[in-house]
């Protein structure tokens, strides 16, 4: 194997290594708030309400879902393009649901880091899965 060929199957198997990292640690959040939501739907259905969402419950099951089985797709390497899109667009509607009162304590940060974690998403969405992937691996 020439040094150019070694160099290139190095740099192709670091890169997986990171876009998997990179799932994981995107993952990591959505996985846990959704289900924090789906296991306390009254109290996340009562901050909902008072924050004017309609339907405070069907909201909470729907943001619940979205999060814990985008969360996992995004963990697995599912359908990641499509959905590291829903999940960026459901990122930003959150935030400017939830965290543009810059009144309240910590929606300065919640904006950065959201707007941060949208654009991973994106770059997802541009670049897939990556070889260690349920994506990969239907290829």
């Amino acid at each position: 194997m020439s040094n150019a060929s070694t160099a290139a199957s190095g740099t192709a198997s670091n890169s997986s290594l990171v876009v998997f990292v990179s799932r994981v640690l995107l993952s990591i959040l959505f996985i846990l708030a959704g289900y924090a939501k789906l296991t306390d739907i009254a109290g996340t259905a009562g901050w909902f309400g008072s924050i004017g969402l309609p339907m405070p419950t069907v909201t909470t099951v729907v943001a619940g879902l979205i999060e814990l089985l985008g969360g996992l797709a995004i963990l697995v390497g599912f359908q990641t393009r499509v959905v590291a899109v829903v999940m960026a667009i459901f990122t930003l509607a959150a935030t400017a649901a939830a965290h543009l009162d810059f009144s309240q304590a910590g929606n300065a940060l919640m904006l950065q880091k959201n707007l941060a974690i949208t654009g991973g998403f994106l770059l997802l969405a541009v670049l897939g899965a990556g070889a260690w992937s349920i994506d990969a691996k239907r290829g």
